[in-house]
């Protein structure tokens, strides 16, 4: 094994972060970019790596989840960055629309109890650019949903250069 076989996975893990972070763009997180990454991760990778020989299974999973968790680690310390650096970010600006969904609901005790946790977390970050709770809530979200996705786009990338590779695509 090459001591470089995870660099494809890192650099476009890495790609998709940067991405992530461009407003109006950042939409297509989860459908487009993060899968995409990992696609283009395999791409490298059985050109590099594998010489043009098939992708397993494994790969195809290992190296879509990869790219994926590399991707929500740089995503989420780019957007705690520019949220120290700006003062602001989505939470606060979407934080009047976001109480009166909330309140549609009309779920009581644990609804106030959401919407004081959401207020207390803007504060914060209008006060010191920085949120404990933002942080941990930003970071656990980014990596679930970004794995999800990654995996899924491996799967997809496997089954295109797969198929690719025999002439068939």
């Amino acid at each position: 094994m090459s001591s470089n076989k995870y660099l494809p996975a890192i650099i476009s893990g890495f790609g998709a972060a940067v991405l992530s972070t461009i407003p109006f763009l950042n939409i297509f997180n989860c459908c487009l970019i993060i899968p995409g990454a990992a696609i283009l991760a395999l791409y490298l990778y059985q050109k590099t790596i594998l010489n043009g020989y098939p992708i397993s299974l494994s790969n195809a999973l290992g190296f879509g989840l990869l790219t994926g968790i590399i991707a929500a680690i740089f995503a989420s310390a780019f957007d705690i960055l520019i949220t120290y650096i700006a003062h602001t970010n989505d939470l606060v600006q979407g934080l009047p629309q976001s109480e009166d969904f909330l309140r549609q609901f009309n779920l009581g005790k644990i609804m106030d109890d959401s919407i004081k946790l959401i207020e207390e977390m803007a504060s914060d970050i209008e006060a010191n650019g920085f949120s404990p709770l933002y942080i941990v809530m930003i970071t656990i979200s980014n990596l679930i949903i970004y794995s999800i996705f990654g995996t899924l786009g491996g799967l997809l990338g496997m089954a295109i250069l797969n198929k690719r590779r025999r002439g068939q695509f």
